[in-house]
């Protein structure tokens, strides 16, 4: 049975779906205004992941992953570039729509942009004014009342007295409290006419917060199975989620046996470079793009796999280099055998193994150290054997989206470095080689392999007198 760590209670606890064979997953998706980095990234195939082995396991998914597409830094950002919203906005969607791609990332079944809920976010705050939750401030913002709302901090584990004004909450003159967050922004003469929307509160845009609210409410309904992010969404942004989606349904007078807003809290752990928190404010932030320009994707989705989705990462070259060498390892196993048309045993015990991980709060690292066990036994063996292990392999490995290549097209593209010699180069090589041999000049045919070695390309000679090639 799969078990869940589920944030809010700290626990793994065994997964049951809200209606039997079905799962509603609200993931918190991208603010766009600048191209993603590789934080993104990790949400991304994390969860992409989760909602594969979903899949595998049998659930019919319904996956929403939102767009923010309205907000401060979006807003910044335009007026900076001298651009429209829309302007901005779409041109980096249509950019992490490519990132996406490139990384061979499925689409998220609803993708819904914050610009297109502005109805349901004012009619979500309309409804916590009605329930005493919320109110208009004299500098014309609507609130959230924090301390009037029965449990806030029980997913982060913040007692009210514990959080301070001001941290990651914007201290502002109208506020009652410190620690209340805007629902609906009054418009500020300064900002653009695109940035604002008429409400029963006067012209303004919603606040961060709300945005997911309305949106996972609207298409999952006011209670659903999976809610996702990033570790640093936990407080306070899936905190004021909870607050203000169970307040608009139950209001001051909610009950701890009241049906929560979500079953399981999912949080992926941090991205790090050299062993800091990557950031923009410390700079040491890296694009998708630019991470592929040198590594192949499938290495940079092995890269986040191979560690536990809520373990932090610790970000290098060194490392993808060393995740890259670890499919090399799993595809050099699968190359030049016939996996076509294999008959699969569901009770292997490889299967056995590595359900049993994949189960266990989406053990990935587990599950994949089965499939470099398998890989040496592909190695050991021979005939048919060799084939069904093989086609093992590579159906266990396509839940994690890994091994689904022809083997020598990955192990010929290596790394993406500039400068490296192209396929034809290397096969005039290869031949110049067999020539030397051919006459018998042994020194010219180690010389070559030599080069050929220093310039990162490994020769394997196979019976028969075929030389085959990979990138080291």
């Amino acid at each position: 049975m799969l078990q869940i760590y589920n944030t809010l209670s700290r626990s793994k606890q065994v997964f049951k779906p809200i209606v039997p064979g079905k799962v509603k997953i609200y993931v918190c998706g991208m603010t766009v205004y600048d191209f993603c980095h590789i934080g993104h990234a990790r949400v991304m195939i994390v969860f992409d992941m989760v909602v594969r082995w979903l899949r595998a396991s049998g659930y019919e998914v319904l996956y929403v992953r939102n767009i923010t597409d309205i907000d401060d830094k979006i807003i910044h950002r335009a007026i900076e570039n001298g651009e429209s919203i829309s302007t901005l906005t779409n041109r980096f969607i249509e950019a992490m729509h490519a990132d996406s791609d490139e990384l061979g990332l499925m689409h998220p079944d609803v993708e819904p942009r914050a610009t297109h809920y502005i109805a349901q976010m004012q009619g979500m705050i309309g409804r916590l004014i009605e329930n005493e939750l919320a109110y208009q401030a004299d500098d014309g913002d609507v609130n959230f009342a924090v301390r009037l709302f029965p449990g806030y901090g029980k997913l982060s584990g913040k007692t009210l007295d514990e959080l301070n004004a001001g941290e990651r909450v914007a201290v502002g003159s109208g506020k009652r409290d410190p620690l209340d967050f805007v629902l609906w922004k009054s418009a500020k003469p300064e900002e653009p006419t695109d940035t604002r929307w008429s409400s029963p509160w006067g012209e303004g845009r919603p606040g961060w917060h709300i945005e997911c609210s309305a949106m996972s409410c609207d298409l999952l309904g006011d209670h659903f199975d999976i809610h996702g992010g990033g570790a640093d969404l936990q407080f306070p942004h899936h905190e004021n989620e909870i607050a203000q989606s169970e307040g608009a349904l139950y209001g001051i007078d909610r009950k701890p046996e009241d049906q929560p807003l979500v079953d399981y809290w999912m949080h992926n752990g941090h991205i790090r470079v050299n062993e800091e928190k990557m950031s923009k404010s410390l700079g040491n932030f890296f694009l998708i793009r630019d991470v592929l320009k040198q590594f192949d994707p499938e290495v940079l989705r092995f890269f986040m796999l191979r560690a536990h989705y809520r373990s932090p990462i610790n970000y290098s070259d060194a490392q993808l280099e060393e995740a890259r060498a670890g499919l090399v390892r799993l595809y050099t196993a699968l190359s030049h055998v016939n996996t076509a048309n294999q008959a699969i045993d569901p009770h292997s015990p490889w299967v056995v193994r590595f359900t049993e991980a994949m189960n266990d709060d989406f053990n990935t690292p587990e599950a994949i150290a089965v499939l470099f066990d398998l890989a040496t036994e592909i190695n050991r063996a021979s005939g048919t054997d060799k084939q069904e292990l093989a086609s093992l392999l590579k159906w266990l490995a396509a839940s994690l989206h890994f091994l689904q290549r022809d083997p020598t097209d990955f192990l010929q593209a290596g790394s993406k470095q500039e400068g490296g010699l192209s396929t034809a180069e290397i096969d005039e090589q290869i031949l110049a080689r067999a020539a030397a041999k051919q006459a018998k000049d042994f020194a010219k045919s180690d010389a070559i392999r030599k080069t050929l070695l220093e310039q990162g390309i490994i020769l394997e000679d196979k019976p028969g007198g075929i030389t085959e090639w990979r990138r080291a």
